[in-house]
Protein backbone atom coordinates (compact mmCIF):
# COMPACT_ATOMS: atom_id res chain seq x y z
CA UNK A 1 0.00 0.00 0.00
CA UNK A 2 2.96 2.23 0.66
CA UNK A 3 4.01 1.88 -2.91
CA UNK A 4 0.62 3.06 -4.17
CA UNK A 5 0.55 6.10 -1.92
CA UNK A 6 2.81 8.18 -4.18
CA UNK A 7 0.67 7.29 -7.21
CA UNK A 8 -2.59 8.32 -5.51
CA UNK A 9 -1.07 11.50 -4.16
CA UNK A 10 0.29 12.55 -7.54
CA UNK A 11 -1.64 15.38 -9.28
CA UNK A 12 -1.30 13.55 -12.58
CA UNK A 13 -3.33 10.60 -11.25
CA UNK A 14 -6.11 12.82 -9.97
CA UNK A 15 -6.18 14.75 -13.24
CA UNK A 16 -6.30 11.48 -15.16
CA UNK A 17 -9.07 10.08 -12.92
CA UNK A 18 -11.09 13.28 -13.13
CA UNK A 19 -10.58 13.28 -16.93
CA UNK A 20 -11.88 9.72 -17.14
CA UNK A 21 -14.99 10.65 -15.16
CA UNK A 22 -15.64 13.60 -17.48
CA UNK A 23 -14.95 11.40 -20.50
CA UNK A 24 -17.46 8.81 -19.27
CA UNK A 25 -20.06 11.53 -18.60
CA UNK A 26 -19.50 13.11 -22.00
CA UNK A 27 -19.71 9.72 -23.77
CA UNK A 28 -22.94 8.98 -21.88
CA UNK A 29 -24.34 12.39 -22.96
CA UNK A 30 -23.18 11.83 -26.52
CA UNK A 31 -24.90 8.43 -26.79
CA UNK A 32 -28.00 9.77 -25.09
CA UNK A 33 -28.12 12.70 -27.56
CA UNK A 34 -27.50 10.35 -30.47
CA UNK A 35 -30.40 8.10 -29.38
CA UNK A 36 -32.64 11.15 -28.93
CA UNK A 37 -31.70 12.34 -32.44
CA UNK A 38 -32.61 8.91 -33.89
CA UNK A 39 -35.94 9.01 -32.07
CA UNK A 40 -36.68 12.53 -33.37
CA UNK A 41 -35.75 11.51 -36.93
CA UNK A 42 -38.15 8.55 -36.70
CA UNK A 43 -40.90 10.80 -35.39
CA UNK A 44 -40.22 13.36 -38.14
CA UNK A 45 -40.24 10.63 -40.77
CA UNK A 46 -43.56 9.27 -39.45
CA UNK A 47 -45.02 12.77 -39.34
CA UNK A 48 -43.93 13.51 -42.92
CA UNK A 49 -45.46 10.21 -44.11
CA UNK A 50 -48.73 10.93 -42.31
CA UNK A 51 -48.88 14.48 -43.67
CA UNK A 52 -48.06 13.26 -47.20
CA UNK A 53 -50.84 10.68 -46.96
CA UNK A 54 -53.27 13.30 -45.63
CA UNK A 55 -52.22 15.75 -48.35
CA UNK A 56 -52.80 13.08 -50.99
CA UNK A 57 -56.28 12.40 -49.59
CA UNK A 58 -57.03 16.14 -49.60
CA UNK A 59 -55.90 16.42 -53.22
CA UNK A 60 -58.11 13.49 -54.21
CA UNK A 61 -61.05 15.02 -52.35
CA UNK A 62 -60.36 18.40 -53.98
CA UNK A 63 -60.32 16.83 -57.44
CA UNK A 64 -63.51 14.93 -56.66
CA UNK A 65 -65.21 18.12 -55.46
CA UNK A 66 -64.02 20.01 -58.55
CA UNK A 67 -65.47 17.29 -60.76
CA UNK A 68 -68.73 17.27 -58.81
CA UNK A 69 -68.89 21.08 -58.97
CA UNK A 70 -68.37 21.00 -62.73
CA UNK A 71 -71.07 18.34 -63.13
CA UNK A 72 -73.50 20.37 -61.02
CA UNK A 73 -72.67 23.54 -62.98
CA UNK A 74 -73.39 21.73 -66.24
CA UNK A 75 -76.64 20.30 -64.80
CA UNK A 76 -77.80 23.73 -63.62
CA UNK A 77 -76.96 25.29 -66.97
CA UNK A 78 -78.71 22.47 -68.80
CA UNK A 79 -81.73 22.46 -66.53
CA UNK A 80 -82.30 26.18 -67.10
CA UNK A 81 -82.32 25.65 -70.85
CA UNK A 82 -84.32 22.45 -70.46
CA UNK A 83 -87.04 24.09 -68.36
CA UNK A 84 -87.52 26.86 -70.95
CA UNK A 85 -87.71 24.24 -73.69
CA UNK A 86 -90.13 22.18 -71.60
CA UNK A 87 -92.38 25.20 -71.04
CA UNK A 88 -92.31 26.10 -74.74
CA UNK A 89 -93.14 22.50 -75.62
CA UNK A 90 -96.07 22.40 -73.18
CA UNK A 91 -97.35 25.72 -74.53
CA UNK A 92 -97.24 24.31 -78.06
CA UNK A 93 -99.08 21.17 -76.88
CA UNK A 94 -101.82 23.26 -75.25
CA UNK A 95 -102.10 25.44 -78.34
CA UNK A 96 -102.52 22.41 -80.61
CA UNK A 97 -104.98 20.83 -78.17
CA UNK A 98 -107.04 24.05 -78.15
CA UNK A 99 -107.17 24.12 -81.94
CA UNK A 100 -108.17 20.46 -81.96
CA UNK A 101 -110.96 21.15 -79.46
CA UNK A 102 -112.37 23.91 -81.70
CA UNK A 103 -112.74 21.41 -84.50
CA UNK A 104 -113.95 18.37 -82.53
CA UNK A 105 -116.16 19.97 -79.86
CA UNK A 106 -118.20 22.87 -81.23
CA UNK A 107 -119.89 23.61 -77.89
CA UNK A 108 -116.58 23.77 -76.11
CA UNK A 109 -115.06 26.61 -78.11
CA UNK A 110 -117.54 29.25 -76.99
CA UNK A 111 -117.17 28.34 -73.32
CA UNK A 112 -113.40 28.17 -73.71
CA UNK A 113 -113.16 31.57 -75.37
CA UNK A 114 -115.41 33.08 -72.69
CA UNK A 115 -113.25 31.59 -69.91
CA UNK A 116 -110.06 32.84 -71.60
CA UNK A 117 -111.47 36.35 -72.02
CA UNK A 118 -112.59 36.45 -68.37
CA UNK A 119 -109.18 35.29 -67.18
CA UNK A 120 -107.46 37.84 -69.45
CA UNK A 121 -109.64 40.66 -68.10
CA UNK A 122 -108.91 39.60 -64.49
CA UNK A 123 -105.18 39.55 -65.13
CA UNK A 124 -105.29 42.94 -66.84
CA UNK A 125 -107.20 44.42 -63.88
CA UNK A 126 -104.64 42.94 -61.49
CA UNK A 127 -101.75 44.33 -63.54
CA UNK A 128 -103.34 47.79 -63.65
CA UNK A 129 -103.80 47.70 -59.89
CA UNK A 130 -107.59 47.95 -60.00
CA UNK A 131 -108.02 44.50 -58.49
CA UNK A 132 -106.23 42.62 -55.73
CA UNK A 133 -104.05 39.82 -57.19
CA UNK A 134 -105.57 36.38 -56.64
CA UNK A 135 -102.17 34.73 -56.63
CA UNK A 136 -101.44 36.50 -53.39
CA UNK A 137 -104.59 35.19 -51.75
CA UNK A 138 -104.03 31.67 -53.05
CA UNK A 139 -100.59 31.61 -51.50
CA UNK A 140 -101.84 32.82 -48.12
CA UNK A 141 -105.00 30.76 -47.88
CA UNK A 142 -103.88 27.54 -49.53
CA UNK A 143 -101.43 26.78 -46.72
CA UNK A 144 -103.87 27.50 -43.90
CA UNK A 145 -107.41 26.67 -45.08
CA UNK A 146 -108.31 24.94 -48.36
CA UNK A 147 -112.07 25.20 -47.98
CA UNK A 148 -111.89 28.91 -47.14
CA UNK A 149 -109.87 29.56 -50.27
CA UNK A 150 -112.32 27.71 -52.47
CA UNK A 151 -115.17 29.67 -50.92
CA UNK A 152 -113.29 32.94 -51.31
CA UNK A 153 -112.39 32.21 -54.92
CA UNK A 154 -115.87 31.03 -55.83
CA UNK A 155 -117.32 34.18 -54.25
CA UNK A 156 -114.80 36.32 -56.12
CA UNK A 157 -115.44 34.51 -59.40
CA UNK A 158 -119.21 34.85 -59.06
CA UNK A 159 -118.92 38.55 -58.30
CA UNK A 160 -116.60 39.08 -61.30
CA UNK A 161 -118.95 37.17 -63.61
CA UNK A 162 -121.88 39.23 -62.24
CA UNK A 163 -120.00 42.43 -63.04
CA UNK A 164 -119.14 41.11 -66.53
CA UNK A 165 -122.79 40.25 -67.22
CA UNK A 166 -124.07 43.72 -66.19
Amino acid sequence: MESLKPIFSSPFFWGFALGMVFLALSLWGHFKTKMELKRLRRNLSDKVEIEAQHLGELKKEKEQLKEENENLRIKVKGSGENSVQTLERELEIFSRAEKSMYVTAPGFSAAWENAKNTALQDIELEEEGKSIPRKLFRKFFSASDKSGTEHLLSTSESSSSDSNNS
